[in-house]
């Protein structure tokens, strides 16, 4: 992963509304959620989720899938996982890490 993907990634995220829906997509695993249950989940107006889902697929960072009538977003693990991998890659002064590759999160 090239430092310019991080970066972007990492913009997306620091933004409180993105990082709650990109952790409630996390946590929901490969089911992912439509918009309607994560505006009702997070508190936020349709608008306004809308706008976020649209900075955090830039980044791809979540995905988009249509469902029938219904759009359902998923998180990017592979992604995410590039991210944490890029930010780790020197960590333990430059020695192999403690940590496994089973270690990564993967969805459930």
């Amino acid at each position: 992963m090239e430092s310019k993907d991080v970066i972007q990634a990492l913009a997306a995220l620091a933004q409180p509304n993105r990082l709650a829906i990109f952790r409630a997509l996390v946590v929901k695993g490969q089911e992912g959620l439509t918009p309607a249950l994560l505006a009702q989940a997070l508190g936020m107006p349709a608008n306004t989720l809308s706008f976020h889902l649209k900075e955090l697929m830039h980044a791809d960072l979540i995905s988009q899938e249509r469902s029938g009538r219904n759009l359902i977003y998923r998180a990017q693990y592979d992604r995410m996982n590039g991210v944490l991998a890029y930010l780790s890659d020197n960590c333990c002064e430059g020695q192999p890490c403690e940590v496994s590759p089973d270690a990564v999160c993967s969805p459930c």
